[in-house]
């Protein structure tokens, strides 16, 4: 099980379509979303809504199987997923189904009492 933290840039003016996403994410798409964390093993996920000096970012914190979960963000063609997916990209310019080259972000620190 692997902890995973990311910032994705939202799109200049996509902030309201980012608390949108969310939205709907959490509500009309619930089961679908759900079904995604289930299957892939994760366990607690957050999404933050950060807005800085230099653009908005969307900060994305989940524990789980790491590769089982962007293996399914970027292959799994169920509607909801393909859904998803176009939501990302909408809002972010970030495509799920290529993802970028290199590592993903190292945990520093994580601290459990």
């Amino acid at each position: 099980m692997g902890v995973f933290n990311g910032v994705f840039p939202i799109q200049a003016g996509k902030e309201d379509a980012a608390r949108a996403f969310a939205a709907e994410t959490i509500g009309a798409q619930r089961a679908g979303y759900e079904e995604h964390l289930q299957r892939v093993g994760i366990t607690r996920e957050t999404w933050t809504l950060q807005e800085t000096p230099m653009g908005s970012l969307l900060l994305v914190w989940f524990v789980g199987d790491l590769d089982k979960a962007f293996a399914d963000l970027a292959t799994n063609d169920s509607e909801h997923m393909k859904w998803f997916r176009a939501r990302v990209l909408d809002v972010t310019g970030v495509d799920l189904a290529a993802p970028p080259d290199g590592p993903p972000p190292a945990v520093l620190v994580d601290y459990r009492a």
